[in-house]
């Protein structure tokens, strides 16, 4: 009987683990949403804006390094694992829109308005990779 406790505790902390990280990752999206102009959803799946999407799945993958991080830190405490995995994810998009804004801040022109061109740009790849830094970093202050 232990093994199915044991196994329904793990499955519902699964459950639980990955809410927090979906709505971590729909978090993200938003916060993401409201640093480009225009709808997000709109220049991906109605203009498929590649650099639209490229700065949002480089923010989605530093998001998820993120709460894995803590959730694989967590040391099988549920309570103490779901408020680390949700802190450093809410950390991680608040130092995501913060690092968009300051290299927006030493990009000519409106960083935002170049990830949303649908011409391919140069500094989308610098957005890109400054989302995955900033994902690397939080996961390293995590352990």
């Amino acid at each position: 009987m232990d093994f199915l406790n044991d196994l329904a505790f793990d499955l519902l902390a699964g459950l639980a683990y990955g809410a927090v990280g979906l709505v971590l990752l729909a978090l993200g999206y938003v916060a993401i949403d409201l640093v480009t102009p225009g709808k997000l959803s709109e220049l991906i799946y109605r203009d498929r804006c590649n650099n639209a999407a490229y700065v949002v799945s480089s923010g989605l993958i530093a998001i998820a390094t993120i709460v894995t991080t803590a959730i694989i830190t967590s040391h099988d405490d549920l309570d103490e694992g779901l408020a680390s995995a949700g802190g450093f994810g809410l950390l991680g998009i608040i130092l995501l829109v913060v690092s968009f804004l300051v290299v927006d801040r030493f990009t000519p022109g409106e960083l935002g308005e170049i990830v949303t061109h649908e011409e391919h740009h140069a500094a989308v790849i610098v957005t890109v990779a400054n989302h995955l830094a900033v994902g690397a970093i939080v996961a390293a202050a995590i352990s």
